[in-house]
């Protein structure tokens, strides 16, 4: 194992972390639109519970591994100095609506494409390559004119970071340790309290098994890359799991695998789809699917599209910034979660009456 890059060794890392993600998913059907879809159409909140649970775990693992100094969580891209507010609002939002088009986010896609569905094949493959082109290409201009005007200096405003308790310690003049503290109880308290005092949640073994499974996870990434890919002279990016850039980059590496590196956002793109594949095959439950019709298959690009161009606005998915984000307890992922969530809603209600006028009718009229 020494012997080994470490690039390679934190590659097999993510490959395994992917693999263990890939299954739970897959034998737990956990989904993150789906749990919006379940409060939306039928009042049913375990499976939003149980990501809710995810996150409760991954801010108190993450913030241990922060408070023994056995990671630097400032060094990710959720806590720089630069607050993209309007991005994480306008990318979550279109994001959430591009889930309900594919009929999952982004992880849950590439669990199916494991499990046999060639609709999610097309959806990450539209939502990889406009993913890169939002990063880098064509639709990267309009994101980095959007950023120029809109993005929030916060070191002008004497804060290190856009960390929840940076900003609670400056406003309240409290220690950043003793802010850190109350953020991480009420937080992760609070969340814990909204699962467990449910009595349906409590009673779903399932559930709560997905919710502290995937939770725990988060925190295994950062030591993978930041502990055991630490390199004095070359260290690796401080990442966790995320799917939206990495699928764009496992894209160019299966077209340009002459000279490039596999890392760790790559390995577990490739893992999880391993993992459902693997899950799906000893259920018995893989099998090969594809478009019931031209406008299945047109909802499907457009929302693996959506999903591509929003996911990089907002610097990740429900997964990215809805649990490995909000880990670090960066505002930025409390915005974007928001809006992801809220865009989703939205999308389930244009799904339901079939227009945005429908839509919007809907959701003032419940309101």
């Amino acid at each position: 194992m020494e012997d080994l890059p470490i690039t390679t060794v934190v590659a097999s890392l993510g490959f395994g972390l992917g693999l263990v993600f890939g299954i739970t998913v897959q034998r737990s059907n956990f989904c993150t639109m789906g749990s919006i879809s379940d409060i939306v159409l039928m009042g049913d909140w375990n499976r939003f519970r149980a990501w809710m649970l995810a996150i409760a775990v991954a801010v108190l693992g993450s913030q241990a591994l922060q408070v023994s100094e056995t990671v630097e969580l400032g060094e990710t891209i959720y806590l720089t100095t630069n607050l993209g507010w309007l991005g994480a609002i306008l990318g979550g939002l279109v994001f959430g609506f591009g889930m309900t088009m594919t009929g999952g986010c982004a992880n849950k896609a590439l669990v199916r494409i494991g499990g046999g569905n060639l609709k999610s094949v097309i959806a990450i493959l539209f939502m990889g390559i406009f993913a890169y082109m939002t990063l880098r290409g064509l639709t990267g201009m309009a994101r980095v004119q959007i950023e120029g005007f809109s993005n929030l200096d916060l070191e002008a405003l004497g804060l290190e970071s856009q960390g929840i308790p940076d900003i609670l310690s400056a406003l309240l003049g409290l220690p950043e340790a003793a802010a850190r503290g109350a953020t991480v109880v009420v937080l992760a308290g609070g969340l814990l309290w909204f699962c467990f005092s449910s009595a349906a949640f409590r009673g779903s073994k399932r559930d709560i098994a997905t919710g502290l499974i995937l939770g725990a996870l988060v925190p295994a990434g950062w030591y993978a890359t930041g502990v055991i890919g630490y390199d004095e002279f070359e260290p690796l990016p401080l990442t966790s799991y995320t799917f939206v850039a990495p699928a764009g980059n496992a894209i160019q590496y299966l077209m340009t695998f002459t000279g490039s590196t596999i890392d760790f956002g790559i390995a577990v793109v490739g893992g999880v789809i391993a993992g459902g594949f693997l899950a799906a095959k000893a259920s018995g439950q893989f099998r090969i699917e594809a478009f019931l019709d031209a406008g299945d298959m047109q909802r499907h690009m457009i929302g693996g599209a959506l999903m591509g161009m929003g996911g990089i606005m907002a610097l990740g998915c429900t997964i990215g910034q809805g649990v490995t984000g909000l880990s670090t307890l960066a505002i930025g992922s409390v915005i974007a979660l928001v809006s992801i969530v809220a865009g989703g809603a939205f999308g389930m209600k244009y799904l339901e009456e079939g227009s945005f006028g429908g839509a919007f009718k809907a959701i003032l009229a419940r309101g």
